[in-house]
């Protein structure tokens, strides 16, 4: 594989894109800025969800960080796999248990993982990386009360004299445009075995992000991809430095636009003319 460098575009209506638990699930805030955020680990989840959703059973498409694992457990089947002992396991038997991994689990391959537990498979770089993602815009946290036609306890019906309600509070973005920006490094790719297939699998996950995510806090078609930027260049050192190549791309909100409700109000402009020789983009239309 050569190098890769690529950006996501999405969209937030009505939803809460990455609620903070230390915060009361209040949407994540740049709280200098008031841009938007949204976490790399929340996008990895959603891609890890979505390959365990469409790939199970598949050769090499397991999930390692799945829910409600137990990783050593996990570790385990490498040592099952090769048929080799955990326990007092020297560093050349360890490096094929590393090595069984991440042949099997595609997160591993991707994203990488620290396996150095009780049952120690070793600790793996991954190729892929993703940023946080900002909104392009500061965004305005709507909050609105809610209630439940239901009590936990008799306790509470009690004290309520059967009305049996429950308050509760909930937040959205009324809208925002977000990016991330990601990159697959190919030195660690063949370190890990993350290839063409991977890849491929990984802009399929990107383009279907939020098809399969919906809940409470983010209904259907309230988070949207957008577009999805290619950069693949043709060699592995690449062509221009991923900043740059970031820089090309500018959301840029339309003359007379106050307040931002469709991704109509942004023109989405990629700047041809700042891309070098041997860099090509791809443009996936959502």
């Amino acid at each position: 594989m050569n190098k890769i460098d690529f950006v996501l575009i999405y969209d937030a209506l009505d939803a809460n894109p990455n609620g903070d638990p230390d915060a009361g699930n209040m949407p994540r805030v740049d709280v200098e800025s008031g841009h938007g955020l949204v976490t790399d680990v929340c996008l990895k989840r959603k891609i890890r969800n979505f390959v365990q959703l469409t790939r199970d059973g598949q050769p090499g498409c397991d999930i390692y960080v799945r829910e409600k694992a137990i990783l050593n457990n996990q570790n385990e089947r490498a040592y099952q796999g090769i048929k080799k002992e955990a326990k007092n396991a020297d560093q050349a038997v360890k490096d094929e248990a590393r090595a069984w991994m991440c042949q099997n689990f595609f997160d591993i391959r991707a994203f990488g993982a620290v396996m150095t537990t009780d049952v120690n498979c070793g600790q793996v770089r991954g190729p892929v990386q993703l940023s946080f993602s900002r909104s392009v815009d500061p965004v305005f946290s709507a909050e609105y009360a809610v209630t439940r036609c239901a009590v936990t306890t008799v306790k509470e019906a009690e004290n309520q004299k059967g009305d049996n309600r429950t308050m509760g509070r909930k937040y959205t973005i009324p809208y925002a445009v977000y990016t991330t920006r990601g990159c697959v490094n190919p030195f660690l790719a063949a370190q890990t075995g993350f290839n063409e297939g991977d890849w491929e699998l990984l802009k399929e996950s990107l383009v279907h992000l939020f098809d399969f995510d919906a809940s409470a806090a983010r209904p259907a078609g309230s988070m949207a991809v957008r577009k999805l930027i290619v950069f693949k260049h043709d060699s592995q050192l690449g062509n221009a430095p991923a900043h740059k190549l970031y820089d090309a791309v500018k959301i840029v909100r339309k003359e007379g636009i106050d307040a931002p409700r469709s991704i109509e109000d942004y023109d989405i402009i990629i700047d041809k003319a700042a891309i070098p020789a041997g860099v090509t983009v791809e443009e996936i239309d959502c």
